[in-house]
């Protein structure tokens, strides 16, 4: 199949996104009237409390983080039943932790049963895809801090999350075709006490999601003025 319109969600590490972050994400699929395909780039959510790093005391438990998670993730399946997830290192933590403990994937239930989302999200290690120009996409959760080197590793269109403060479309071109790579962004509330770590760095997050559109890309920043998405799409 080749596709011809394609959302991609940056990072929102729920339940510590941005507030307006779905209410953003639901005037982009009606801005676009709908897509063929929506691809999560992966950290959809955190899992803070059973991070392998130390986690904030102030921050809810891990059941009581999870409760609040899924109160998130059931609102963005409404808007978007249909979707793409691809493997990261936050929303992987529950298996991490169990490879870890030497515990066995068959003492554990999928991504689906402990998020109760329906057959329709389905998780990927990564995700390569048509699109309706002729040209192929490589979708990855993050592999290098230069996106555009793994475009010319792959030879592909490449899309990549995980760094939360890059959006960039960055092109190379050969005798043969012309190939993009594409930062995200991320919809993470950076405020949060989960991301207190990068309180010091120079960098703020940017918000914004990316379409893919006739092969192309387009970020869409999510504009923030006091505090609040400011309501439309840029």
């Amino acid at each position: 199949m080749q596709y011809k319109k394609v959302m991609v969600i940056g990072d929102m590490h729920m339940p510590y996104h941005h507030k307006d972050s779905i209410k953003f994400l639901k005037a982009l699929k009606k801005h676009y009237k709908g897509f063929d395909l929506v691809v999560n780039i992966g950290d959809e959510i955190d899992c803070h409390a059973i991070s392998f790093h130390s986690s904030d005391p102030d921050l809810p438990s891990a059941g009581d983080e999870l409760k609040l998670a899924k109160k998130s993730v059931k609102e963005l399946e409404g808007v978007f039943p249909k979707m793409k997830l691809v493997d990261s290192n936050h929303s992987s933590l529950v298996f991490r932790k169990a490879l870890h403990h030497g515990l066995p994937k068959g003492f554990l239930k999928s991504y689906n049963d402990f998020l109760e989302v329906g057959d329709g999200w389905e998780w990927l290690p990564d995700l390569t895809i048509d699109l309706n120009d002729g040209s192929r996409c490589f979708f990855t959760h993050g592999m290098s801090a230069n996106v555009l080197q793994i475009a010319q590793k792959y030879g592909m269109h490449t899309v990549q999350g995980h760094y939360h403060s890059k959006a960039s479309i960055q092109y190379f071109s050969n005798p043969d075709k012309l190939v993009w790579g594409a930062q995200t962004g991320c919809l993470t509330n950076q405020d949060s006490l989960a991301f207190s770590y990068s309180r010091n760095f120079k960098d703020r997050f940017i918000m914004s999601s990316l379409v893919i559109v006739d092969g192309q890309p387009r970020i869409h920043p999510m504009v923030i003025k006091g505090g609040k998405w400011i309501g439309k799409i840029v």
